[in-house]
């Protein structure tokens, strides 16, 4: 695993000397060293590397890495560009359309967000391929509660985006009054239809963080090529 170098190191930097931390590092070592796993292990933190902690503005949570190959590269709901676009990223797209009048990009790199200030996090960040929540109640769960914990405690407004039930769980550690909290259903195509389309999360957000002076996020991923 790749370490954290900026300034979520002081944040999480307890956490690694954590008994669960380290009974997680060795079964995820151990997994690598076995099986194929995703994201690779040199983009688990990646999220991180991308949003540094004090630029932190929106937490976007999900629940575990796409497990399909070459998807997973250690951001939530992202793919590198050349990846063909997951089918719940289409649907964050869909209602980016409809809430924001968002075109719909040719690709899913969602690094522009990240560069924003969006937390693109998973609740667990590693997975085999092809199994997904397949490394679900290992340790990952405590720490990135750990992560959301952290950013509970910033002393200016943030968003929080939790869609799909292991992400609204998490609304009970989040109590910072300066903070907007909304849920939704997963973007997935099996609960897209109960609530994430139509829910306006962005608009939302970006109502926010105007309305507290702070610059809204352009939530416009842009084509390439």
């Amino acid at each position: 695993m790749a370490g954290i170098a900026n300034d979520w190191l002081p944040v999480l930097e307890p956490e690694f000397k954590k008994e669960y931390y380290k009974q997680l590092f060795y079964f995820v070592k151990k997994e690598y060293e076995t099986r194929q796993i995703f994201p690779p292990a040199e983009d688990i933190f990646n999220a991180f590397h991308a949003t540094p902690f004090h630029k932190v503005k929106v937490l976007l949570l999900g629940q575990d890495p796409y497990h399909n190959i070459g998807q997973a590269h250690g951001m939530s709901f992202s793919v590198l560009p050349g990846q063909e676009i997951p089918p719940s990223l289409q649907n964050i797209y869909k209602e980016l359309e409809t809430d924001c009048n968002c075109y719909i990009p040719n690709n899913g790199y969602l690094k522009k967000w990240a560069d924003q200030g969006v937390l693109l996090l998973n609740t667990v960040l590693t997975v085999r391929a092809h199994q997904a929540n397949s490394h679900r109640q290992k340790g990952w769960e405590e720490f990135t509660d750990a992560v959301i914990r952290a950013v509970n405690e910033i002393d200016r407004p943030v968003v929080h985006l939790l869609w799909g039930r292991p992400a609204g769980e998490k609304a009970k550690i989040l109590n910072n009054q300066k903070h907007l909290v909304l849920t939704a259903p997963h973007p997935s195509p099996l609960s897209a239809y109960r609530g994430f389309f139509g829910c306006k999360h962005f608009s939302k957000a970006n109502e926010f963080l105007i309305k507290n002076g702070l610059e809204p996020i352009d939530w416009q991923i842009n084509d390439i090529g």
